[in-house]
């Protein structure tokens, strides 16, 4: 009975522990009465042993004392009193399980028994050693509470090695629960101690034992045997009087299902009708309560958590320092290349014939096709930065309402008529006001109604008349049935009266209106809301900009540092190329030198195809790295052309600021030259092949580093675009998922 028993909540607990004990007091009469006489004879079983009723009976007190913590636990006593009852749950658990582990017992049990009942003892010592250790912390008495979470850790610990198999899924959860919960106050006990209190950690062996308490103890058998109190047979009804119950239960479901329609109707006729006459919220703003509709009191919510109009500046500076380094990028790679092409330059004319490598702008021609368009998508994103930041000025005395907080102290509010006749406003509103709390009083007396018709059904029991009626069963339903008449007639009650009363709310409510000029009122309070729609719209609109602006730097400052990596790069080798081919000239002059020399000592001289022989210009043998300069990496294979496609998502143009529908006047529509960038091309796209991504500028993080890779532009396209300077369209396409930002 006990385990059948639900201990979720505090009675079933209560009951279940009431149970354990009566089977505790059976088990110890079997063990001091039965059990000793039959262990005076020769054929005793073992089921009827001393050992095993006292091992019952241990068992039995440990389930009880069990639920007696649980209740404790729920009831939210002190830590000390938890860690006493805790203590002396495992006290009984441990006497239980020393009689399993001896004989006789140890032969005749199954280890599923063994498992479980060491398991509950190690559980509850270990809570009471946590429950321990809570109120040791309070004390600040944090060495003996290492100790004793060390002690309850351990216990286990050494458990869950010995008799974790075939143990049940729940217990196992609640140790595994338990251990984290030890372990996290241990760890929060050291880090104190380490810091604070610097206690020195007594030995486990060397702590008192836990006290305990034991709050159940056997029930006399006497007790156990008492059946004065239970009424035998009481749920037993004969089958004609079970129908009859069950018909007289639909009658009554009928009449409360009725009456619950009408109560609510009444309710909702209330509701519509103070709904339409605009109450109680004019009432609500004479006396200074305004309120904004639901959905529009959300979506100014979420604009101020996103820092509202005023917090506009502060991005458009983002913007501002985007575009900086995204120009600072461009000029350091375009300097990068620049400088080489005038150290070539140089040497070119030094040298002359000898110089025998392709010149620098030959080379660079498709880095610097792709600076130029990077050039040009910056100045027209410039435009666009600046039609936005017009957009926030122009449209800042709108948007400022949604700055208010909060939001209602911008609503218009129901004041007094400046001239009054006879002065009888407070007269006129004092009584509306006083109709709708009459109005307010029959609600709730209708909620009560209900409730008594709940409350009367669950107390109506008639099995007892069924059973002793002998006259007809029709006769008695209807006596019955006529119980509920005056609840019935109380509801109509409620709802005439609620009639009566919403016919005089109407009339008030007309002298109300002209008296305080309640239709200026609604005007203006109208107005006001769709003052305060209109700026959420263009804060809205505004914002999303924004958003793609940050998007669209980002994007393009990886796409520049992907070409400044690769001009690096293309430096780098030519400066190793240049290294050899100055070694290999120099080489051909000194021995030009020393044949002029031999051949004036008598030596024959080369002959003329052999003297103007074209010197080798890629040697093999690669430069030390560490005397090359501007040196970033480890040598490369002498530099190719790059035939690869530009970075990808640069090769598509900024739509402009805004949606793609016609739009009003700037800034949110292109001039009527057309548009500056081409359609976005909607390919697949190639993962790019470098991770450049940093942040955009010192101090700035924002949520879109990982931009998804774009379609590279072609190598033809690439190559026909001129320099500097950057005065012609660019085929620079934002990536398909973005859309308002740079786009018609």
């Amino acid at each position: 009975m006990g385990l059948s028993l639900d201990r979720s909540a505090v009675e079933g607990r209560r009951q279940a522990s009431h149970s354990f004990i009566a089977a505790a007091g059976a088990f110890a009469f079997l063990r001091d009465n039965v059990a000793m006489k039959a262990s005076m004879g020769t054929s005793t079983t073992v089921d009827m042993s001393v050992e095993c009723a006292g091992m019952l009976e241990r068992l039995m007190l440990a389930q009880a004392q069990e639920c007696v913590f649980e209740n404790t636990i729920a009831k939210g006593s002190t830590p000390g009193v938890c860690a006493k009852i805790s203590r002396q749950v495992g006290i009984y658990y441990e006497e239980a399980l020393a009689a399993l582990n001896v004989a006789p017992l140890t032969y005749h049990f199954d280890k599923g028994w063994l498992a479980h009942v060491q398991l509950k003892a190690a559980l509850f010592y270990a809570e009471a050693c946590y429950r321990c250790g809570m109120e040791l912390h309070e004390k600040e008495e944090i060495a003996e509470e290492i100790a004793r979470l060390k002690s309850g850790i351990s216990a286990l610990s050494e458990a869950k090695k010995s008799s974790s198999k075939g143990a049940a899924q729940q217990l196992l959860d609640a140790i595994n629960k338990l251990d984290t919960n030890l372990n996290q106050n241990l760890a929060r006990a050291v880090k104190e101690n380490d810091r604070v209190y610097l206690m020195r950690v007594p030995q486990a062996s060397s702590l008192p034992p836990l006290p305990a308490f034991a709050m159940v103890k056997p029930m006399p058998m006497n007790d156990v045997l008492d059946a004065s109190k239970e009424k035998m047979f009481a749920s037993l009804v004969p089958d004609n009087s079970a129908k009859a119950l069950s018909r007289y239960t639909e009658m009554v479901d009928d009449v409360i299902r009725a009456q619950a329609e009408r109560l609510q109707q009444g309710s909702e006729l209330a509701r519509v009708k103070l709904k339409e006459m605009d109450l109680p919220d004019s009432i609500l703003a004479l006396e200074g309560n305004l309120t904004l509709p639901v959905a529009l009191k959300e979506d100014v919510d979420a604009v101020q958590i996103c820092g509202g109009p005023a917090g506009l500046e502060a991005e458009l500076q983002q913007l501002n320092d985007l575009k900086r380094v995204n120009q600072e990028l461009l000029i350091q790679t375009e300097e990068l290349l620049q400088q080489e092409a005038t150290e070539d330059a140089q040497f070119r004319s030094q040298f002359g014939t000898r110089w025998t490598r392709p010149q620098s702008s030959t080379l660079t021609k498709n880095l610097q096709d792709r600076l130029n368009r990077f050039a040009g998508n910056l100045k027209q994103a410039a435009e666009s930065d600046t039609r936005i930041e017009r957009s926030v000025r122009d449209h800042a005395a709108l948007m400022s309402i949604l700055d208010s907080r909060p939001i209602e102290s911008a609503l218009p509010t129901l004041a007094r008529p400046i001239m009054s006749l006879d002065a009888n406003e407070d007269a006129i509103a004092g009584a509306l006001k006083q109709s709708l709390r009459q109005l307010e009083g029959l609600g709730a007396q209708r909620a009560g109604l209900e409730d008594m018709l709940k409350e009367m059904k669950r107390k109506d029991d008639i099995l007892p008349k069924l059973m002793t009626s002998t006259g007809s069963h029709e006769d008695l339903f209807r006596k019955e049935v006529a119980k509920y008449d005056h609840i019935c007639e109380e509801i109509s009650k409620n709802l005439e009266a609620q009639e009566q009363l919403l016919l005089q709310i109407q009339a008030q409510n007309v002298d109300f209106a002209s008296t305080f000029n309640l239709e200026d009122y609604k005007a203006s309070r109208e107005r006001t809301y769709k003052q305060i729609e209109a700026a959420i719209s263009k804060y809205q609109e505004i914002k999303e900009n924004i958003n793609e602006g940050l998007k669209f730097y980002v994007t393009l400052q990886d796409a520049i540092t992907n070409v400044k990596q690769q001009g690096s790069d293309f430096v780098m080798t030519r400066n190793m190329q240049c290294r050899e081919m100055m070694d290999d000239v120099q080489r051909q002059m000194s021995g030009l030198s020393f044949q002029e020399n031999k051949g004036s000592n008598g030596y024959t001289y080369p002959s003329a195809s052999q003297s103007h022989q074209v010197p080798r210009s890629n040697p093999q043998p690669p430069a030390d790295p560490a005397n090359i300069p501007n040196a970033v990496r480890p040598p490369a294979p002498t530099y190719q052309p790059p035939h690869q496609p530009a970075m990808p998502g640069y090769t598509q143009n900024p739509p402009p600021y805004g949606p793609p529908q016609p739009q009003p006047p700037p800034p949110y529509n292109l001039q009527a030259s057309g548009p500056p960038y081409p359609p976005t091309q909607h390919q697949q796209q190639p993962p790019p092949s470098h991770d450049y991504g940093q942040p955009a500028y010192p101090g700035w993080r924002g949520p879109y580093y990982n931009a998804p890779p774009q379609q590279p532009a072609p190598l033809q396209q690439q190559g026909s675009m001129p320099r500097p300077p950057y005065t012609v369209p660019s085929p620079y396409h934002l990536p398909p998922h973005q859309s308002g930002y740079y786009r018609q």
